[in-house]
């Protein structure tokens, strides 16, 4: 545990943290922020109003296109001469997303990707192998930070040239490494393509973030990597990695938000109420400390939910795993999609990869989805049966009829480093 002092902080105190925080952090918006004065001032609240975290819900969801609407700078609550970094999102559906940071912001984003390194096994001393992509996504430069905080040597490999990862991988010896879990799959099949056993490799721990993810892919690359995976969560608006992670003694039962600087929320995605813990809905953050781009509850797009675990070594509360975003949810004939239901389902067959996509196109008039899916390497299977299987264990589990198109091995697009689309939606 890298902070017990705050992670194992009682949560009577901790409330009391967040609502001290919350209480100044909302009078300092209200005076630097004009969109928050705006905001505030239409429907006659005033700063004094918040005074709990329970009297967030009287405060409007602040959402990307606020974001993009104040581009670049108009979110920021500090003057440009107190900025010390600015990271942006890629834009591909618009402007980016331009966040800023003071010297406190970036020691906090080390403190919580610190933390979020040693929930995931690393410790002093170990090595980094960082594969995420450096430059103005946060991940590359947020988790170098974070380990450098916690006394790791970080090697800067960034994304993308896969031989060349591999030969890090087995020459620098790291203990730790940290990419996409796509990417993790497919550096896992090219050492096997390569006949490399990673038994021989001294990564022991991947930190495994930015793309939703379910157990079938841990399973795959822990086997295929030798290691721990765990997830790691995080956004840029937000801080960047390092929001929430899950420990590595603790798999399976959700990741900590490291919530005395990030106060989150679920709410029903079409009312906007706020949901009891272990309800699935929209994720909302608040920012509690963030200096030069703080965010009053803003609305994330991923579908979560969160509670408490009575059993767990930390005091945090711990958020599911995402299921996958609102906006990316496909309705198809009706019924509600996540891609991530179909990647469960394939889990559940023998003789099928988690390599998949779905394939969304218009049939006349109706919405018509493909599944392809890769067959394991090396295995004799009966094509027509085992789509059979699929097609009738997705129809039993979801709902809906879809095709099923059964690929060989390696015939369905991979990660180069970056983030991976399961979705191709040609409607």
């Amino acid at each position: 545990m890298y902070n017990s002092k705050l992670e194992k902080m009682p949560l009577e105190e901790l409330r009391a943290l967040q609502n001290d925080r919350l209480s100044a952090l909302v009078k300092r918006v209200y005076q630097t922020v004009p969109f928050y004065k705006k905001q505030f001032d239409a429907i006659g609240l005033q700063p004094d109003d918040i005074q709990t975290v329970e009297d967030l819900s009287k405060i409007p969801f602040t959402k990307k296109t606020d974001l993009r609407d104040n581009y670049p700078y108009g979110m920021f609550a500090k003057p440009m001469n107190e900025i010390r970094r600015i990271h942006a999102s890629s834009g591909t559906t618009g402007k980016p997303t331009v966040v800023g940071y003071t010297q406190n912001d970036l020691d906090v984003f080390d403190e919580v990707v610190a933390r979020s390194l040693a929930c995931a096994g690393a410790r002093p001393g170990m090595k980094l192998h960082n594969a995420y992509g450096y430059g103005l996504f946060t991940g590359g430069l947020g988790m170098h930070g974070g380990a450098t905080k916690l006394g790791m040597a970080v090697i800067p490999v960034s994304g993308g040239m896969t031989e060349r990862q591999l030969t890090i991988l087995q020459d620098f010896k790291p203990e730790v490494m940290c990419c996409t879990p796509s990417y993790a799959q497919t550096l896992s099949e090219e050492f096997a393509k390569k006949g490399i056993d990673t038994k021989t490799l001294a990564v022991k721990y991947a930190v495994l973030g930015a793309e939703p993810w379910t157990e079938a892919i841990r399973e795959q690359v822990e086997a295929g990597l030798d290691v721990a995976a765990t997830n790691i969560y995080g956004l840029s608006e937000i801080i960047g990695p390092g929001v929430s992670q899950e420990d590595v003694e603790e798999k399976g039962t959700g990741s900590y938000i490291w919530e005395d600087h990030f106060y989150p929320e679920v709410v029903d995605k079409t009312t906007g109420l706020p949901l009891p813990y272990g309800e699935e809905g929209v994720l909302i953050f608040t920012t509690l400390t963030k200096e030069a781009f703080p965010l009053l509850r803003y609305w994330t797009n991923d579908i979560c939910s969160i509670d408490y675990d009575k059993n767990a070594k930390r005091t945090h509360i711990k958020m599911s795993a995402i299921k996958g975003r609102a906006d990316d949810m496909l309705i198809i004939r009706g019924v509600n999609l996540f891609h991530t239901q179909v990647e469960e389902v394939i889990h559940q067959i023998n003789f099928l990869s988690p390599n998949y996509r779905l394939i969304v196109e218009k049939k006349g008039a109706m919405d018509a989805v493909t599944v392809e899916v890769e067959t394991i390497q090396g295995v004799e299977v009966d094509n027509e049966e085992l789509s059979k299987q699929l097609h009738g264990k997705i129809k039993d589990t979801i709902g809906l009829s879809m095709n099923i198109a059964l690929k060989t091995p390696n015939t369905i697009p991979r990660s180069q480093g970056g983030k991976l689309s399961r979705i191709l939606d040609k409607r």
